[in-house]
């Protein structure tokens, strides 16, 4: 008992980050309406901001600066900490201005979209500027010495340190939300930002406000436990963040000492879990502690029903559009004469940009089927590729189950764990459902992904997949002493073809129709008749289906699957170039997997402008925001626009014309 009680004192730390971000989550929700999915990025930048001012690093943290910024000694905790939360608070208010300021009145897809954005974008920027810093040590700045509460019980002292700022910043937070001028405007405009308005306040200045502070707070907690755990690119940004979010839906992103607690009792909860997989061999040694955070958003949402509060806002924004999908001899072959030209006359490297232009059209038809013609919202699509890259390991390597049986298989192993991270679906939607799905994401990563039975082993590279072979030919990438294969090239586009043309018509048919009904109003496709319940789990399966084909023709390009090639950020990725192509529309996809990281267009501008390197993921973050804010049509709707505006004014120009004649 007394080991099991030690546990949960050392998870003290662990809970006070999780606290600390989830009560940041509900300041910026307070003010803006917005769920902040980039808010651990946030605080993780303002980390390594400290960590390289004790380090003697540039005054500002910006790729390039020259030696004369550098200040070439540790500036002291004082100078340090005061620059990382300057640093944090400028870009608290420089995030809401110019991302999240445009999209307040948008829709909760668009917003999330930006959010993503936002997170690549601090990923692409921490990888230029720290490229060598995975794991960056940061020296303690609280006391560290072991407290004795009983003979036997001695745990180390910052974690409960750390804990009790966390509730004194609590305490500040809800007295000044309660009794001061301010707090009391921020609570009246979460309820009805219509009447803040009617009242003198103004919305922009409270959701600035509270952007501001926010980011403050994150930043505080981050630079903190920093010396608590390995400072890196993905502790904060995920790690802390999904229990956060639980937290904060516990609290229903209005109610700090709910969500505070809740965020304690996770991190410490799942302390204990550390123990148990030392005392239970039966106790998974994978996944669990993961796990907790979105099995505490699961029960939240089914047993609560309710959705994050709604804001009166004073405006309003049309979701993207969905063209008809015209299947002719023209667009159906001119991108197939294009793409096999490509494959046959250009060279090896050419060759492998196009198939990851391919692989990653696949990837996006599986969003357009979900998000573009269903409304639904889906940050774990990766995970679902992951299920059907694994399955087909298993399937083709352990059992030799031929090609096609094989991937199809593995696409329907993925569609069962999307009707079952999509069941939230049936009670939210929006913003709670991408909470949902990035905890049921995460968490298939962590539980499955790295099971030793899944992966095959530890070090031998993952799990191993045979070439595809389909009466007597082999469709592999690589055969015998022959590598990049154009035959392998021709198996991707073949597949992409037949992807199409279903997703196509589906729209076309009344499936499709169903699906558009239910994503512009569930009340009134109810109301003619329509099941909702087997239209959104039909869309899930569909959309995994896809993904788990994508999953399964990324392992036979590779020749093994291992978790890198299937975690939150590929997810994250896939949703962004999706978005930036056009979410709505085949094309759309088309123009997705064009524009990818590693395919078409990347490789192209490298050979014009020099390698881009790690730039690639900023840039498409950077794209992916300016899309969400200018053009939620995204590339392909933006091109049909202008086909329609110039058609538009030929026809007026003829109507013009037959006027003038005519008189």
């Amino acid at each position: 008992m007394t080991d099991y009680l030690f546990y949960l004192l050392l998870g003290c730390g662990a809970g006070a980050i999780i606290a600390g971000f989830a009560m940041g989550l509900v300041i910026s929700y307070q003010g803006s309406g917005i769920v902040n999915f980039a808010y651990g990025a946030i605080a993780m930048w303002s980390a390594y901001v400290y960590a390289e001012l004790r380090n003697g690093a540039y005054l500002f943290p910006i790729p390039g600066l020259p030696d004369r910024y550098r200040f070439g000694h540790d500036v002291g905790f004082t100078w340090a900490f005061s620059l990382a939360l300057l640093t944090a608070a400028l870009m608290g208010l420089l995030i809401y201005a110019l991302i999240f300021r445009p999209l307040r009145d948008a829709p909760a897809l668009a917003r999330v979209v930006a959010s993503v954005g936002l997170i690549i974008v601090m990923i692409g920027l921490k990888d230029r500027r720290f490229p060598d810093q995975l794991a960056m040590r940061v020296d303690p700045i609280l006391p560290r010495e072991v407290v004795t509460i009983t003979d036997k019980l001695r745990v180390p002292r910052d974690g409960l340190w750390l804990l009790a700022i966390v509730l004194v910043i609590t305490v500040v937070v809800w007295a000044a939300s309660k009794y001061l001028r301010f707090g009391l405007a921020t609570r009246a405009a979460a309820e009805n930002e219509k009447g803040a308005v009617l009242l003198g306040h103004s919305p922009d200045f409270l959701a600035a406000s509270g952007w501001v502070i926010s980011s403050v707070v994150g930043a505080v907690i981050a630079i903190l436990a920093a010396p608590l755990v390995q400072l890196n690119g993905s502790i904060f940004t995920f790690g802390f963040l999904i229990p956060a979010l639980g937290a904060a839906l516990i609290g229903k992103f209005r109610h700090f000492w709910p969500t505070v607690l809740t965020g304690v009792a996770i991190g410490m909860v799942q302390s204990t879990f550390t123990k148990m997989q030392l005392d239970f061999s039966w106790w998974p040694q994978y996944g669990m502690r993961e796990g907790l955070p979105f099995l505490v958003i699961i029960v939240t949402m089914i047993v609560s029903g309710e959705r994050l509060p709604e804001r009166g806002s004073v405006g309003g924004w049309k979701l993207p559009f969905v063209p008809l999908a015209h299947v002719t001899r023209l667009s159906v072959g001119a991108p197939l004469v294009i793409a096999s030209a490509g494959i046959i006359f250009l060279g090896p490297l050419w060759r492998a940009a196009i198939m990851s232009s391919l692989i990653a059209s696949v990837l996006a038809l599986s969003l357009v089927v979900l998000i573009g013609f269903g409304g639904q919202t889906s940050l774990a699509q990766m995970a679902f590729a992951g299920i059907g890259g694994f399955a087909l390991s298993k399937l083709a390597g352990n059992y030799s189950i031929p090609f096609p049986i094989a991937p199809i298989l593995a696409a329907v192993g993925a569609a069962i764990f999307g009707l079952l991270v999509g069941l939230p679906a049936l009670r939210v939607r929006g913003t709670n459902l991408a909470i949902v799905t990035l905890a049921g994401g995460v968490t298939i990563a962590e539980f499955v992904f790295k099971q030793p039975w899944v992966i095959g082993g530890v070090n031998n590279g993952g799990a191993k997949v045979p070439n595809p072979s389909l009466g007597g030919w082999n469709l592999g990438l690589i055969y015998g002493n022959k590598t990049s294969r154009p035959i392998f090239a021709f198996f991707l586009l073949a597949i992409l073809t037949i992807l199409c043309l279903m997703v196509a018509n589906i729209r076309r048919s009344g499936s499709g129709r169903v699906m558009l009904a239910v994503r512009s109003n569930e009340r009134a496709s109810a109301a003619i008749g329509i099941n909702n319940t087997r239209v959104k789990m039909m869309m899930f399966a569909l959309s995994s289906f896809i993904a788990g084909m994508g999953g399964a023709l990324l392992a036979y390009r590779f020749g093994a699957v291992s978790d890198l090639s299937y975690g939150t950020i590929a997810s994250l990725t896939a949703l962004s170039f999706a978005y930036l192509g056009g979410i709505t529309s085949v094309s759309g996809a088309i123009a997705a997997g064009v524009s990818a990281a590693s395919g078409v267009s990347f490789f192209a501008m490298n050979q014009v402008f020099g390698s881009f390197g790690r730039w690639e993921a900023l840039i498409g973050g950077v794209l992916l925001i300016v899309t969400a804010i200018l053009n939620p049509e995204g590339i392909a709707g933006g091109i049909r626009m202008q086909v329609a505006a110039k058609r538009r004014q030929k026809e007026t120009a003829k109507q013009a014309n037959a006027v003038l004649a005519s008189a």
